[in-house]
């Protein structure tokens, strides 16, 4: 008996899982509390300016941050941070927009074109330090790490921005005062955001930068547009919702819409990426056709801009045009040390189906709540408006790719250059219908 007793003492423990609550560390719970505190804060002061609905989505909201800061820890810092920066932008105006021009911090770091103009500049210097890195060996690939961090710092000045917007907005007049993803700089600076917080999610999951010098290529080049938007139409100033977007569902359709179009320009950067490294070894030049195919997208861009607004911005595309060409130019010249830092095939592969599965899904709840939004303000739920139209091109040919290669097996070179042509397909549904098309959407016309 005794024997049987020591036995049983000595056996080795056998511990089961740890359940999803125990594994939360004390800023886990922290954090929890300061986005109750912050729910609550939000409700207790601007409760009387939403209606049922949009008391419901900050109530969603909560848990829904608590979420995912607890699902990528990371986050749980820069939304801290950033609560804490836009609560002193907001407090500081103190119920006055003039302030913008005499508080220090809010003249030059926290008014939200203040934010918004260093999230540019620092998505401008993260492009660089990831494309030295790119190019870089040994110590000298510290230049990623930089990149990685400005990128980070970016993505919270365009949050701050957005947040204080949106502030700003009923500090004009209770009637003009909106979420800010209303016309096209504000649904800009969502997309440069949330692209690049998708990038630094994979970033930190596939343990590699190398893809930072790519998916910030396309960051860089919406933060370019966004300058010269601003410079040509004067966008970066608040305006009154137009009839039509004066509904909670706009809350809910544009930021689905956007990560779908962020995540599929995201897919898109990696397939070229892909491709790049299938080609790194390649010597004859006229095989490179990833490469030709983007220098003739970046020189045909500002001859269409160009013409779109002849009386503006035309020494700033010749710029464009000459960046573009160092762009193209070092990469072709670079091609084969850029192939031997990227990830392996099978890395590259997986991010952009990720991306693409994640984009599907979101573009596709953004679709169904467009249609009941259109319900709502013209009275059918699809009417094959040019912008609805586009949309469901978008979707068919992505749920196109997805069915190949979940039905199929589809993998490699075709998913790349199917992945990248849909990039094409995307930019001319968010921008191309806006400048060549006119229908119910043209509220977003450049």
């Amino acid at each position: 008996m005794n024997t049987i007793t020591h036995a049983a003492s000595s056996a080795p423990t056998i511990r089961l899982n740890e359940g999803f609550f125990a594994r939360r560390n004390w800023f886990d719970w922290l954090f929890a509390a300061l986005a109750m505190a912050a729910g609550l804060f939000a409700f207790s002061r601007y409760a009387s300016f939403m209606d049922v609905y949009e008391k419901g989505i900050l109530i969603g909201a909560v848990p829904a941050v608590i979420w995912l800061g607890w699902f990528w820890r990371p986050v749980r810092l820069l939304l801290v941070l950033v609560a804490g920066f836009a609560l002193l932008g907001i407090t500081s105006y103190q119920g006055s927009l003039a302030r913008a021009e005499t508080v220090f911090w809010l003249k030059y770091f926290l008014s939200s074109q203040s934010a918004i103009l260093w999230m540019s500049v620092l998505f401008f210097m993260a492009t660089i330090f990831y494309g030295i890195g790119t190019f870089a060996t040994g110590q000298s690939r510290n230049m990623e790490i930089i990149g990685s961090r400005i990128t980070w710092v970016a993505v919270g000045m365009a949050l701050v921005g957005t947040l204080v917007r949106w502030y700003e907005s009923y500090l004009i007049g209770a009637d003009v005062g909106h979420i800010p993803v209303s016309n096209l700089y504000e649904v800009f600076v969502l997309f440069c955001w949330l692209t690049a917080a998708f990038y630094l999610y994979f970033e930190e999951q596939y343990q590699t930068r190398a893809l930072g010098a790519f998916v910030l290529l396309i960051v860089s080049a919406a933060v370019g547009f966004l300058l010269w938007y601003s410079v040509v139409r004067g966008a970066h100033e608040i305006q009154p919702l137009v009839p039509a977007l004066k509904s909670w569902w706009m809350k809910l359709h544009v930021p689905a819409n956007f990560i779908g179009y962020g995540t599929f320009s995201l897919s898109a950067m990696v397939a070229f990426a892909y491709l790049i490294k299938q080609q790194g070894a390649e010597t004859r030049w006229y095989k490179l056709t990833p490469l030709w195919l983007l220098g003739m997208v970046l020189c045909f861009l500002p001859l269409v801009f160009r013409k779109s607004s002849p009386e503006a911005g035309g020494s700033y595309w010749i710029g464009y045009l000459f960046v573009s060409f160092l762009i193209v130019g070092g990469i072709l010249l670079g091609r084969k040390r850029i192939a031997e830092r990227l990830p392996s095939f099978e890395i590259l592969d997986d991010v952009m189906y990720k991306s693409i599965a994640v984009g599907f899904a979101f573009f596709t709840i953004a679709t169904v709540l467009g249609a009941l939004w259109a319900a709502e303000a013209w009275g059918g739920y699809w009417s094959w408006d040019p912008k609805e139209t586009w949309a469901l091109i978008v979707w068919l040919n992505y749920a196109a790719w997805l069915h190949m290669r979940l039905m199929k097996g589809l993998r490699g070179t075709v998913a790349a250059w199917w992945a990248l042509g849909g990039l094409a397909v995307t930019t001319f549904a968010f921008l191309g219908v806006n400048m060549f098309l006119s229908g119910l959407h043209s509220y977003g016309e450049l």
